[in-house]
């Protein structure tokens, strides 16, 4: 199996322009090494967070060139495993999340990864392992790995986890793959603007797919499909990822366009993945007895 080192090549940006740091054939396996969102830079939390270099958040190792991708095809990214490191970070600064406006000064506080738990003082929180930055280059200006769009980024969604499949539209030539702002633990909405950010490892399949059409990310695992979306607004991003999923099921099953809205407002959810970045992302997600029912594959 393909391995890339954290240190074989990192981007601050997902950009057409970025020189690939590895070239992979469509249906390839390959473990990629993560840093943090802080790239590893916050060792305690005593540190002087002035110290950080702010010019070295939200890095993204890659890009992975995928041979035969091309502008209209999908990404298929199959996440196979996805392992993480033994100590995570939080942080709350002023300004900054749902809470900034209250937040007096910038603090660190250290979570160590223990017995399968992220130990915050005595608390014992349960691990979801995510990815937070995922994506391709766009086809137009390079975007920063903090913003998400329709290349992917960072969408911090929840459900970009072990199991899962991601797929992304491709704009340019071989797609320009990268990952990473792996996080041990984050709730929906991840107010703080952080997780538990953690360096790690994530293993995936990368497979080009070939006259299937989709304007922005969207994600299956075993039990739902969902539409991602990320605009200025969450009302936006909302109404953006439900009237994907709605037209994109009007289109496979032939029914009334008023019949798939009440289905949807019956069966489907509406769902947060972050509320804290230049642009916000949501989720609609359709769950797939539904599907079977409709005899129906969305992909």
């Amino acid at each position: 199996m393909d391995f890339i080192t954290k240190e074989s090549g990192i981007v601050y940006d997902f950009n057409k322009n970025h020189r690939p740091i590895k070239s992979v054939a469509s249906g390839t396996t390959i473990e990629i090494e993560t840093y943090d969102c802080f790239k590893n830079q916050i060792v305690s939390a005593e540190m002087a967070l002035n110290e950080l270099d702010w010019n070295e958040i939200n890095p993204a190792t890659g890009p992975i060139f995928v041979e035969g991708a091309i502008p209209g095809d999908v990404l298929k990214v199959k996440i196979e495993k996805l392992e993480i490191g033994k100590q995570g970070v939080m942080v709350v600064e002023p300004n900054q999340g749902v809470m900034g406006h209250r937040i007096a000064k910038m603090e660190a506080k250290m979570i160590p990864i223990l017995n399968g738990k992220a130990m915050f003082n005595e608390l014992e929180i349960p691990l979801n392992p995510m990815i937070g930055v995922i994506g391709v280059a766009p086809e137009g200006e390079g975007v920063n790995c903090g913003t998400p769009g329709p290349h992917g980024g960072n969408m911090d969604n929840k459900m970009i986890a072990e199991g899962a499949t991601l797929y992304l539209p491709v704009f340019v030539e071989g797609a320009l793959f990268g990952l990473g702002d792996l996080h041990a633990a984050m709730g929906d909405g991840e107010i703080s603007v952080t997780g538990i950010e953690i360096p790690g490892k994530v293993t995936v399949t990368l497979e080009v797919l070939k006259n299937v059409k989709i304007n922005h990310p969207m994600l299956e695992n075993k039990e739902v499909i969902t539409q991602i979306a990320s605009a200025e607004t969450l009302d936006k991003a909302v109404k953006l990822a439900t009237e994907e999923m709605i037209d994109r099921i009007v289109e496979k099953t032939g029914l009334p366009l008023s019949e798939v809205t009440m289905l949807m407002s019956a069966a489907g959810q509406t769902e947060i993945c972050q509320v804290v970045d230049p642009l916000v992302t949501a989720r609609f997600v359709v769950p797939k007895w539904l599907l079977r029912q409709l005899n129906v594959e969305l992909l």
